[in-house]
């Protein structure tokens, strides 16, 4: 399953790419991208675990951003 969602408070490049990173390697993904300019997070993941997969994401994004908001 293949969704997009808006990024609220990504406040850097360097830090879009280590959270594409991280998400990259969770058990279920099959492709991420994290875009700075257009602050989108594009998401393929396994339809049984989307929901956890999506939770782990802003646990990663608040890692790395901490005020980072993945808007659903």
């Amino acid at each position: 399953m293949k969704r997009a969602y808006k990024l609220q408070n990504l406040g850097c490049a360097n830090c879009a790419a280590k959270i594409e990173n991280d998400i990259a390697q969770l058990a279920g993904v099959n492709s991420v991208r994290v875009n700075f300019m257009t602050e989108k997070l594009i998401l393929d993941a396994d339809q049984e675990e989307f929901v956890s997969i999506l939770d782990q994401a802003q646990t990663i994004a608040n890692k790395y951003e901490p005020d980072l908001l993945i808007i659903k």
